[in-house]
């Protein structure tokens, strides 16, 4: 499984945030599951019976959900841009 670096984290907040110290973001924040959630995706399809793992994904996806359906009520366009920009939504 592929962790997540300093440096990758910091891209992510940098990339996503604005800046390398806005952390807080909510589209930082959903970038950043976003990341973690396609690598244990990655990991659950060579691990199936993994079932902890399985219940972590889970509580991360709806914690992205929560966090994209606060995004979606408080910025519209900005939610669009970012679902556009991770390629969650088809």
């Amino acid at each position: 499984m592929s962790y997540l670096t300093v440096e990758k984290k910091a891209n992510i907040f940098k990339e996503f945030g604005g800046s390398e110290k806005n952390t807080g973001s909510v589209e930082a924040q959903i970038a950043l599951l976003t990341e973690r959630i396609n690598s244990i995706s990655l990991h659950l399809k060579s691990n199936k019976k993994d079932f902890s793992t399985h219940r972590g994904l889970m509580k991360m996806v709806g914690q992205r959900k929560r966090l994209l359906s606060y995004l979606s009520k408080t910025n519209l366009t900005g939610y669009r841009a970012l679902i556009e920009k991770l390629g969650i939504r088809k």
